[in-house]
């Protein structure tokens, strides 16, 4: 078969339009039947219309025949690239044996706004008084605060309009739009696009995103009108753990700009101005902690259409605001990707009725209802029943009632879906439900997630290694709203630690791509001038008085080094070194502020040290407050009946973790260094984190080999950062082995030391120790939550403890899932040989003790699959490995057995690059195509 070109993308995105991006770049996916493909040439051309393409002339790139194999993030090199403009493109690609492919189908991109002159619109606010600024409360009052929310401090949303005559056939019409608070668009009462919770959440001040809008089919001839409805969000609303409001300002506005291009070539423009009438309605409050108040019987019907009557509404004012922090929107919106149907409708043992949507999510309910005029019905949501079986609210804190009321018109029925607020909740009680009798059919969980593509997939024959990939992937589409979030119920905050230790498994599970790229920008943005990298990002003045209640800073260590580690594990996943190049400066200052702190701070007054104490304090990260190994099991959780106490794990830690990353953070920076050519660098910071691990040694490593602080993730951080010369590292991994017999097989690590715990395991030929953790049914372990009915990943390992307790910790916390990036590699056996999987190891995980074994990955290159299963025989693998790819499969044999593909010698194989034998393995060096091996033995 012919190769073909498919997938084309520009910046990890299709037919995006409204990029401000002035050099993009485009990837693409080969496809072919045969095996054994690889792309030796391509050519890019570009033009202004798809036509030109058709009949190649004006072309605005042609990048010409370039000899590369390349087929991602190859970045354009043509004219310089105007606002506004739509272009289209194609690729073909020259493979191994010199024959050119057809051309792909054309693609397209649509730039948006370049720059600030380009916006000619004017920032406006409507009438309205200011958010009520909350009274700061310190951490710890917040945490347990008992405040009754009073919601007579809480205004409604506003409700904008504006009307322009179209005399014209139009050709095409694009809007561009943002506003201080969230917004959503109607146009001739309609919605404007699928987003939801626009502009989304970012470093205001630094980084507003704007959104653009193909409206060309909602205009109509004669009348127009554009709505918008404006709400607190993030930029005003009462957010954070400590739920301070008005963290970015106290007045909502607008700014939008609809450009219209019409079938003559002339152009019209409208935009946000004084013309902009304002008023409120039916939204009697929105916030994304408390929720969503409507009075039914205020809607303003018609209210974005022409032939409604605003005469009532007043004039919007006209302020200043700068443009020169709005971007367009980079990666996918937020949306409603998923619905559920009602699973079960409960009476508890209280009499409450309560329903059961069978998996946590974050999201929010569409109810539909027929009552009479003035009937509340009070939606209360949660993640879990408690001992008893009763509605629990499992939310600490002040603001978090995750609380929705609906007020009915009367008129019918109706259909109940908030706007500007989510919550993170499996069980909804319902209140004042209109005779008590709920029907399942009238109530759907509408489950929200930035849009990003699902690209891996794994199951085995173990069903509950299934159910938790499942929790792990639900975790992961529940916390992923905007923001890399700890959790979508308590705090739903850019927590970088959390996110540092999952973006392997995020990787396999979905394209976090452009998600953690624009992330990362607002971690640049946030990263103070001393280079601190905050705890929490976006990052605002609530969590600062929280950061320094704690312990004086704003930052830790395992969580700043978000700053190296996320840009380091996008690059591994998708090949990306641009983003290495873009973070490197921040990466710079995150390690010069360590470097600082531990050259100069001191535990001790310095009087009391030796000089060789002196030396060594140098090189110790040992001062200030850190999470350490947060959520160290045998430390802080709750196992001996008492609640949860995180802070615990943190204080007997928090020394040791921080001089690990001190060294990992500083080791990994020389790696990075070295990638993009500053070799000089790369030097320097290999020396130094060779003088921190020496001085961790010697400060820590006691004579018998044990640490000072003695639990099983410290082990694991020394061995996984290699902290301990090779003498010492036996010695230290037999006291790992020692610690996890004495807890009967159960671990006992923390945030920071989960995601190495296998691996180091496995690295030290302790596999079988590794699968003894990972079926563990005990807590703290994987499969205890899974055995307790979790359909997402906890908090702490045991937030319902055996004896039935369920604490109020949260129920939907990704770190912990990490796991499945080990499964992926482990058990299935996708491994990555270079960044990007341009080479692939294929190792089937038989010694797991399952009977097969599936995992697929959509890679940039194309989709992976390793599917093996134990057979009467032998065993037999199904591998496919993308085009443009090569891949090392790795086979385990026998003695008396013997590897065929598909019933062929390996030496006949086509596809087969070479073969060798080493020990218990076959080692198969292969070219792109699918597989299918065996493993027969010779007796049978």
């Amino acid at each position: 078969m012919k190769v073909k070109v498919l997938n084309l993308k520009v910046e990890s995105q299709s037919n995006p339009i409204g990029i401000d991006c002035e050099k993009p770049r485009f990837s693409w996916v080969i496809s072919s039947d045969r095996r054994g493909v690889a792309q030796t040439a391509y050519q890019i051309v570009i033009a202004l219309s798809s036509e030109q393409l058709m009949e190649q002339k004006d072309y605005v790139w042609d990048s010409g025949c370039v000899l590369s194999d390349q087929s991602i993030y190859v970045e354009y090199e043509g004219l310089k690239l105007q606002s506004r403009q739509r272009y289209y493109w194609k690729v073909r690609v020259w493979d191994e044996g010199g024959n050119v492919s057809q051309w792909s189908e054309v693609a397209y991109w649509e730039m948006g706004l370049l720059s600030s002159e380009d916006w000619v619109a004017q920032w406006i606010e409507p009438d309205q008084l200011a958010v009520h600024r909350e009274i700061d409360l310190n951490l710890m009052e917040a945490i347990n605060s008992q405040e009754i929310t009073d919601t007579s401090r809480l205004h409604p949303c506003q409700l904008l309009r504006k009307t322009f005559v179209i005399s014209k056939q139009v050709k095409r019409a694009t809007m561009y739009a943002t506003a201080h608070g969230v917004y959503t668009l109607e146009l001739n009462g309609r919605k404007v696009g699928n987003q939801e919770l626009t502009p989304e959440f970012t470093t205001y001040e630094k980084y507003l995103q704007y959104q653009t809008y193909d409206v060309t089919k909602q205009l109509i001839e004669g009348t127009n009108v554009i709505g918008a409805i404006l709400g607190d969000g993030w930029y005003a609303g009462r957010i954070g753990l400590i739920g301070s409001s008005c963290q970015y300002g106290d007045k909502l506005a607008l700014l939008l700009q609809l450009e219209i291009v019409f079938e003559d070539g002339s152009q019209f423009t409208v935009t946000s101005d004084r013309e902009f009438v304002s008023t409120t309605a039916h939204l009697l409050y929105s916030d994304l902690f408390i929720g969503e108040k409507i009075d039914a019987r205020l809607y303003p019907h018609g209210w974005s259409s022409s032939n409604f009557n605003d005469s009532a509404w007043k004039r919007v004012s006209v302020v200043t605001h700068s443009y020169d922090q709005l971007v367009a929107q980079y990666g996918e919106a937020v949306r409603i990707v998923k619905e559920l149907p009602v699973q079960a409708i409960i009476q508890t043992p209280k009499g409450e009725t309560v329903i059961d949507f069978g998996q946590v999510i974050a999201g929010r309910v569409r109810m539909r209802v027929s009552g009479d005029a003035g009937t509340e019905v009070i939606l209360e949501h949660s993640e879990v029943l408690d001992q008893d079986g009763n509605f629990f609210n499992n939310n600490k804190g002040r603001f978090k009632d995750q609380k929705d009321v609906y007020i009915l018109s009367g008129e019918g029925e109706e259909v109940f879906e908030p706007v500007f607020t989510f919550h993170g909740f499996r069980y909804v009680k319902i209140t004042g439900y209109p005779n008590n009798k709920l029907n399942p059919d009238d109530f759907t969980a509408l489950v929200l997630s930035t849009d990003m593509n699902l690209t891996g997939y794994f199951e085995c024959s173990d069903e509950r290694l299934n159910q938790l990939q499942r929790n792990i992937v639900w975790s992961q589409i529940g916390n992923m709203i905007s923001i890399p979030m700890d959790c979508p119920q308590r705090e739903r905050a850019g927590w970088t630690g959390d996110i540092q230790v999952f973006a392997p498994t995020a990787c396999f599970n979905m394209n976090m791509d452009a998600f953690l790229t624009r992330w990362m920008r607002n971690v640049m943005l946030d990263q103070t001038s001393n280079g601190e990298v905050p705890n929490i990002i976006p990052y605002h003045d609530s969590n600062r008085k929280a950061d320094l209640q704690l312990g004086g800073r704003i930052s830790s260590a395992g969580w700043g080094d978000a700053v190296l580690i996320v840009p380091w594990s996008l690059y591994q996943a998708y090949g990306n070194i641009d983003i290495l190049q873009e973070c490197y400066q921040s990466m710079v200052k995150w390690v010069s502020f360590m470097e600082k702190c531990a050259s100069e701070e001191f535990p001790t007054d310095r009087a009391e040290l030796d000089d060789g104490q002196l030396e060594r304090q140098k090189y110790l990260w040992n001062t200030g407050f850190h999470f350490g190994d947060w959520l160290l099991p045998s430390v802080s959780t709750g196992l001996n009946g008492s609640e949860p106490n995180p802070i615990l794990s943190a204080l007997a830690t928090k020394e040791v973790v921080a001089t690990c990353f001190y060294a990992y953070s500083t080791e990994l920076l020389s790696q990075i260094a070295a990638k993009i050519g500053k070799l000089a660098d790369a030097e320097r910071y290999q020396e130094l984190s060779k003088k921190i691990k020496m001085a961790f040694q010697e400060e820590y490593l006691l004579p018998d080999g044990q640490f000072s602080a003695d639990y099983q993730g410290i082990y694991v951080l020394a061995l996984q950062f290699q902290m301990v010369s090779e003498e010492w590292r036996t010695a230290v991994f037999n006291r790992l082995i020692q610690l996890i017999e004495n807890n009967q097989y159960r671990l006992d690590t923390g945030f920071v030391s989960v995601p190495f715990l296998l691996d180091v395991l496995c690295e030290n030929k302790r596999i079988d120790i590794a699968y003894k953790l990972l079926y563990q049914t005990e807590a703290p372990s994987w499969l205890y939550e899974v055995e307790h009915g979790a359909t997402t990943i906890w908090e702490a390992w045991d937030a319902i403890r055996p004896d039935g307790y369920v604490s109020k910790m949260s129920y939907n916390h990704y770190a912990f899932g990490c796991v499945g990036d080990w499964m992926y590699r482990r058990i299935a056996g996708i491994r990555k040989l270079s960044p990007g999987y341009k080479h692939i190891e294929i190792k089937p995980g038989l010694e797991s003790g399952l009977q097969y074994a599936k995992a697929s990955y959509q890679s940039l290159y194309g989709e992976i699959i390793s599917e093996w299963k134990l057979t009467p025989a032998g065993y037999e693998h199904d591998v496919t490995i993308p085009a443009n790819t090569k891949a090392r499969i790795i086979l385990p044999i026998e003695d008396n057995g013997i590897v065929l593909e598909s019933n062929v010698l390996l030496e006949q194989a086509l596809g087969i690059i070479s073969f060798a034998a080493q020990e218990q393995y076959i080692h198969i060096e292969a070219g792109s195509g699918t597989y299918h091996f065996q493993m027969i033995k010779k007796s049978q």
